[in-house]
């Protein structure tokens, strides 16, 4: 997806330095300039990065750290040597995201990571608005509401399929081994259905004691990185309510909260499971007349109900706290909750093991209702966060370049619930499939009755929903004709009269431009996909009420082509949402072995976990919040030690972790420090879907209170673009857009096909070198002012209208 940066540094200058007879005292001292450079998505190496094979680790370790030419190593001790060049240090953070073959299993954990982006995606309000918090309380909901559908997707598979339906039915369980000690005609131990389950439900609490540790494990290595330390009162600190939120102290620093929300989560998942256990076993004895039993079943249900609350009030009241580093101690009651949960699942686990001779499994397991209930609680959260996003856009300060007018929060969040749903339904409507034999599930002289009837109905929606996509994908298609055929006419016109038009090379230009555009089209395509799920999703939800049989028998006595469409809908929806979990599954596998693989596995993740876990703990760890604090410290130290000058580059997604790390910094140290961006998506992503942080007026301040910013993008950049920001001083930030390819045709300079970069090696472009030139010679001995007035230009980019 992107190439790194290979231009190899440029010849050390060999000026032998002030004569020997002149005097110490008059003699200028040389003042050192570093290039930082920063990768983008994908990774590469310091030695592509360098242009040279010879490196040396200046600062950091294994998984993020700095590196340097050999030759460069100890440029500090020979400042006369780089009098009319920077050092150039290049800080490699790939580790942190795909440096793993086994982060490919975070795959898994997709919804959560979907959950959590929405948190981040609320509109620019002002920070004292009343509807922040409720927003991000909502999401906090919607987070814990998927942790518990996780665990009662487990329990599905293991408690009900297994441990209730297949084994409690002798035709299922004739022919599994691995069930056979469970079989109810056997007489064994083990045979009751209580006990059956108790067995069974040890498959869920592993789930959730894995995802437990893999958040504690990230926790410890993702969440501790704390910024530089400010001295209050001194010039090298900004007051707090001065700093835009990327800014604050406490911004990349969540190790409290995600401790928190970590204890809550688990909880939840270990009381879900707690839940099926009792249900069960609470009918029986109820409907057997067990007084005593029933006493304790109940009072089970009454302490489950006490943690849930305290579950509850732990995720209402865990918001996140960015003025400053949050290093207090949770409270006693917080820590010890998962701890009593587990109590309770262990005194359950007691109660439904308790002989209970007369007792019978047949049907579904009790309690499986509650699949539909956990879908009309998300419905629920979903409404109310599109009413939240609402009032905030209408107070937003800025709104003209905002995703979906504020709704991209609510719609990214309901897709994370159909993720959910998507992956739990699938795993259990395959391993149906898989245990009952040749049968179907649910149908006819079937074995056992299968899963809940609700995801039989949300796997019969899923072929429209893909209908929809498919419609858009056309409509896509449609667009990048039209444009390439309008951009085609004015190609030749960017490069020198006297090369040869060539009809093939201007279409594929073109091309090029057109398929990079569909970037801007991103919210079309979530928006369909997030209505079309809301509109199947209630209906399905509904229906599966209405009937307590599959969406097959529901339809008949209805017309036989309506009968036939049902049926081919619920099983090509049943195979799809099976084949999207093992798809999912099989991407992990082989990024064990194949490094391409695993690069674009960590791709997905360089984007989608760029933000703190503020929302799911079990969601994949945030790098920035190791990868920021490296950059800050980086940059403060160095200016402060060397009172040098400093360009920090970023390409691509490291455009975003260079603008994150300035904004970390003090103004005195922001003023030594420019600013250089290259296929940014600072404003053409991050601006218009995270507005309240990346937005005009936070992009604006940053543009102010650093020295310089200067911004390198093409039209053949699927990903990057303007940052439409200028100054009245007439300095704008957006340099282009350059010229891709860099020759038109072949002359006597350019023999060969010029190369279309799209995304890639800036570097190439003698641009390059001439903005970064222009950025060290503007960085002088002196601390150079703010500029002031500088606004953001709301005028539609040239990628538009090209």
């Amino acid at each position: 997806m992107e190439t790194a940066a290979t231009t190899p540094p440029p010849a050390r200058s060999t000026d032998p330095g002030p004569t020997r007879g002149a005097p110490p005292a008059t003699a200028p001292q040389p003042q050192l300039a570093l290039e930082l450079l920063v990768h983008g998505v994908g990774g590469t190496t310091p030695q592509e990065m360098l242009g040279d094979p010879r490196v040396q680790r200046i600062s950091g370790d294994d998984t993020a750290a700095c590196y340097r030419r050999t030759d460069d190593a100890d440029a500090e001790q020979r400042p006369d040597d780089y009098r009319t060049e920077p050092v150039r240090e290049a800080y490699c953070w790939s580790n942190l995201t795909s440096g793993n073959g086994a982060r490919a299993l975070w795959l898994i954990l997709l919804p959560f990571m979907v959950a959590n982006l929405a948190h981040w995606m609320r509109p620019d309000a002002p920070p004292d608005h009343r509807g922040q918090r409720i927003y991000d309380l909502l999401v906090r909901l919607l987070a814990l509401t998927l942790t518990v559908l996780l665990a009662a997707a487990a329990c599905e598979v293991a408690l009900d399929l297994s441990a209730w339906q297949c084994a409690g039915t002798p035709v299922c369980v004739t022919g599994k081994s691995w069930l056979g000690f469970l079989n109810p005609a056997g007489g064994g131990w083990w045979s009751t259905p209580g006990r059956r389950l108790v067995l069974a439900s040890l498959l869920p609490l592993l789930v959730v004691g894995f995802l437990w540790w893999l958040s504690h494990r990230t926790w410890s290595a993702y969440e501790s990185a704390s910024p530089p330390p400010r001295r209050p009162g001194a010039s090298r600190d900004t007051p707090a309510h001065e700093r835009t939120a990327l800014g604050l102290d406490g911004f990349w620093y969540g190790r409290r909260l995600v401790a928190r929300l970590r204890a809550a989560h688990s909880a939840a998942g270990v009381l879900t499971l707690a839940a099926a256990l009792l249900v069960a076993s609470l009918r029986a004895d109820s409907r057997a007349g067990a007084t005593a039993l029933t006493a304790v079943g109940r009072t089970l249900t009454g302490l489950v109900l006490l943690l849930a609350a305290g579950t509850l009030v732990i995720v209402w009241r865990t918001a996140r706290s960015e003025a400053a580093r949050d290093e207090e101690t949770d409270r006693l009651a917080v820590r010890a909750l998962p701890y009593a949960a587990l109590a309770v699942l262990a005194l359950t686990a007691g109660y439904a093991a308790w002989a209970r001779p007369a007792a019978r499994s047949h049907g579904p397991l009790p309690g499986v209702a509650a699949f539909g209930g956990i879908a009309v609680c998300q419905s629920v959260l979903v409404l109310a966060l599109v009413v939240t996003a609402w009032f905030l856009q209408r107070a937003a300060r800025d709104e003209t370049r905002t995703a979906l007018r504020g709704m991209g929060g609510p719609a990214v969040a309901l897709l994370s619930c159909a993720v959910a749903g998507v992956l739990s339904g699938g795993v259990a409507q395959r391993f149906a499939d898989w245990i009952d034999g040749p049968a179907t599930p649910g149908q006819d002289h079937a074995p056992i009755p299968g899963p809940p009837v609700v995801l039989s109905w949300q796997a019969s929606v899923l072929p429209a929903l893909l209908v929809v996509v498919a419609a858009v994908a056309v409509l896509a298609g449609v667009r990048v004709l039209a444009v390439r055929k309008r951009v085609a006419r004015d190609v030749p016109g960017l490069y020198d009269p006297r090369e040869r038009p060539d009809v093939l090379r201007t279409e594929r230009i073109a091309g090029t431009i057109a398929r990079a555009g569909l970037t801007d089209a991103a919210p079309v395509l979530v928006a369909a996909i997030a209505a079309v799920t809301l509109v199947l999703g209630a209906g399905a939800v509904a229906g599966a009420w209405l009937t307590d049989r599959a969406p097959g028998r529901a339809t008949e006595g209805a017309a036989p082509f309506v009968h036939a469409a049902a049926e081919t809908a619920e099983s090509l929806g049943s195979w799809l949402m099976g084949a999207g979990v093992i798809l999912l599954l099989t991407m992990g596998r082989r990024a064990y072995r194949d490094h391409s693989a695993r690069r674009t596995i960590g791709i997905l993740w360089d984007v989608g976990t760029f933000w703190p876990r503020a929302a799911h703990p079990f969601a994949p760890p945030c790098y920035a919040e190791r990868a920021v604090p490296d950059l800050t410290w980086r940059m403060a130290t160095w200016t402060e030690q060397y009172d040098g000058r400093l360009v920090i580059s970023g390409h691509s997604q490291g455009s975003v972790l260079a603008a994150a790390a300035v904004w970390q910094l003090d103004l005195v140290t922001r003023s030594r420090v420019a600013l250089l961006t290259y296929g940014s998506p600072l404003e053409r992503l991050y601006g218009r879907w995270f507005p309240a942080y990346f937005g005009p007026p936070a992009l604006t301040g940053l543009h102010r209170e650093m020295d310089d910013w200067r911004n390198l993008w093409r039209f053949t950049d699927p990903i990057g673009g303007p940052i439409l920001l200028s100054c009245e001083d007439g300095r704008a930030v957006d340099e282009g857009p350059l010229r891709d390819p860099l020759a038109f045709g072949r002359t006597l300079q350019n023999p060969l096909p010029a190369q279309i970069l799209g995304h890639g090696d800036y570097q190439a472009d003698p641009v390059f070198d001439r903005v970064r030139a222009e950025l060290l010679a503007r960085l002088g001995p002196g601390i150079p002012a703010q500029r002031t007035n500088c606004t953001g230009s709301q005028a539609s980019s040239g990628r538009s209208s090209a």
